[in-house]
């Protein structure tokens, strides 16, 4: 099922977080149906740096190949600012698409951008931002690729000055309505009530992050559609990581940390080696 199609459905979608193959891999085992790759994400792993616009779109363009090729979900990629002008995000459009993306998150910060849950954050007009979003969706392949409008405005111009330009968004032809940080229930209530039943709602859950954390069905009571988690997996193994090393370093030896990972048969087996050895030996077998 196309990720357009599965909007169209009354329950709400969550998507989480990925950076690669093998969270990639991982999540869709457990049961999801779509999945974000976070800028975010990538910039802390790949770059081991903040979010704060350092990731480049060929490197998301990379990652999104790999992760196409380890699953067939959709998924939803964070296309920052576009990298540029209408012309840029065009080409992150064609680009994105080609890796495999079944959607572009698009925002109209300034360039370049920084963590929608981090302070001083600037941004471009609103018809400015209403150009780049004609523009890529003139340079898509196909109509079921959809452009998800982010506004970052209520922490730097007002509530009313998000869901003005929200409105500006959705008229330049966004199909995904993805209004930033708002910082209340309230706020998250208002939005529903403008937007729901006109074009799908995606709300962004960020742990410690300036939007009150509110599960997927009391989203989907207030009229979302899309809940994302974009950065916990990374929160996760981070802290997960910084435990695994310091205990390492400590004892000299992985055994007092043997309960919280898998051995090397358990990882062979998470990632698929046995059936990927068949599969090779087959094609082995059919050699002339």
């Amino acid at each position: 099922m196309s990720l357009k199609s599965r909007l169209a459905q009354k329950e709400i979608l969550v998507a989480p977080g990925v950076y690669d193959g093998l969270t990639s891999s991982l999540a869709t085992e457990a049961g999801f149906e779509a999945l974000y790759l976070s800028g975010a994400a990538v910039a802390y792993t790949r770059l081991g740096r903040p979010d704060i616009g350092l990731t480049s779109s060929n490197e998301m363009a990379d990652t999104m190949t790999l992760i196409a090729d380890r699953t067939a979900l959709p998924v939803i990629i964070d296309a920052d600012t576009g990298f540029g002008n209408a012309l840029n995000a065009q080409r992150t459009m064609r680009l994105y698409e080609r890796a495999g993306a079944s959607a572009l998150q698009v925002e109209d910060q300034t360039y370049p951008k920084r963590c929608g849950h981090l302070a001083d954050k600037s941004l471009i007009s609103a018809d400015e931002m209403a150009g780049k979003i004609s523009a890529m969706a003139d340079a898509r392949a196909s109509n079921e690729t959809l452009i998800i409008a982010r506004t970052d405005a209520i922490a730097v111009e007002g509530f009313s000055a998000a869901t003005d330009r929200a409105e500006t968004y959705l008229e330049a032809g966004a199909d995904v309505l993805f209004i930033e940080a708002p910082q209340s229930r309230d706020q998250l209530e208002n939005i529903a009530k403008q937007f729901t039943a006109r074009v799908p709602l995606l709300a962004n859950m960020v742990e410690g992050g300036a939007t009150p954390i509110t599960g997927a069905d009391d989203l989907e009571k207030l009229g979302f559609s899309i809940v994302i988690f974009p950065g916990g997996i990374v929160r996760a193994l981070a802290r997960t990581a910084q435990d695994y090393y310091a205990s390492l370093n400590a004892h000299g030896s992985n055994r007092p940390f043997a309960d919280r990972m898998f051995d090397f048969d358990g990882l062979n087996k998470v990632i698929g080696t046995a059936d990927m050895l068949e599969k090779g030996a087959r094609y082995d077998a059919n050699e002339s």
